[in-house]
């Protein structure tokens, strides 16, 4: 073992027995593909040194974040007590983590996380201590009614309903049966009527499938669906991930999320990228896997990020140019 690999493991052994509190007790799968297999044998080697019953699943990576996974991969998750999905593509928002959860597996999704991630970075956070942040913002969520992202330098100017809908804390921690964590983000969200969304959305720090965006791509919307995407080269790989599937629900708006991690450095992987303290991202496709009320079903979730926004939850500012107001939550 290598200087690296010793590094990597402490990261590893931060999620199996902080974020996900991995006993002996548990039976944990390690769900990984060719590309992401030496971040997921450190998770792997962290569970059987905390005395798990630790198998791994190895399959081929998927296109696309939010595509279902081979069906052996969902029947493991469903017989395992934690499920460690460290993958290239997502699979939060798949039915097979809807599936695992009812049959009381802790997920643990990592999508994108790379061994230096495992080091510093949004690793390093405080994970109890945000996640009191995430659950005061997850109850001002599913207690507002509108809410409204406005960045005047780019011309983003969007609002939402959330009336009716329940919010959630995604606060890396993942101890209760069924419970879900996608650590090292942290953030709070929610699902957004899916046919009430409109306005433009200037994405300026990154899109998942896609990365760092090396220019703004600009969407417009109109009634939860994006109806425009402007903006070059970047514009049109998003383009490209949305029309892959053929499903027009991949271009609904599915999700409005805030990023509550201060230690989280973008670095082109999705959960860091999403992660970082005043960040604001919304994102197209599926919400009716892991999303309270979420009704649009979709084979992706994309993810997209923007940075120096206004965020407004009701009347109530939680973002101004990017820096989040603690006020707000008291």
């Amino acid at each position: 073992m290598d200087l690296k690999e010793n590094l990597m493991l402490k990261g590893a052994f931060k999620l199996a027995r902080d974020c996900a509190g991995v006993t002996a007790d548990d039976t944990v799968v390690v769900v990984c593909d060719f590309e992401s297999f030496e971040v997921a044998n450190q998770v792997a080697r962290s569970c059987l040194a905390l005395g798990a019953c630790t198998n791994m699943v190895v399959f081929e990576p998927t296109k696309s974040h939010g595509e279902p996974p081979p069906d052996m991969v969902g029947a493991a998750m469903e017989r395992a007590t934690a499920a460690f999905l460290v993958t290239t593509k997502s699979m939060s928002h798949t039915p097979a983590v809807r599936a695992a959860r009812a049959a009381g597996c802790r997920i643990i999704t990592m999508p994108e996380v790379y061994p230096h991630m495992l080091i510093h970075g949004a690793i390093e956070a405080d994970f109890p201590a945000q996640a009191v942040v995430a659950a005061k913002l997850r109850d001002m969520l599913t207690a507002a009614k509108t809410a409204r992202i406005i960045c005047e330098e780019n011309g983003t100017d969007i609002s939402f309903v959330l009336e009716g809908r329940t919010g959630r804390a995604v606060d890396g921690i993942a101890r209760t049966p069924g419970s879900f964590a996608a650590p090292p983000n942290i953030e709070s969200c929610i699902a957004p009527v899916e046919d009430k969304t409109n306005g433009v959305y200037v994405v300026s720090a990154s899109i998942a499938g896609v990365g760092a965006v090396s220019s703004p791509v600009r969407l417009t919307i109109e009634n939860g669906v994006i109806k425009t995407i402007e903006g070059g080269q970047d514009a049109d790989l998003l383009k490209e991930i949305l029309d892959r599937p053929g499903n027009p629900n991949c271009y609904r708006i599915g999700e409005l999320g805030i990023g509550l991690n201060p230690c989280a450095i973008p670095c082109g992987s999705l959960l860091e990228d999403e992660a970082p303290l005043g960040t604001v991202h919304i994102a197209a496709g599926n919400n009716a896997s892991n999303f309270p009320g979420g009704q649009n079903s979709a084979p992706v979730h994309i993810d997209m990020i923007a940075k120096g926004a206004t965020v407004y939850i009701d009347s109530t500012a939680i973002l101004i140019d990017g820096i989040f107001q603690d006020d707000a939550l008291k």
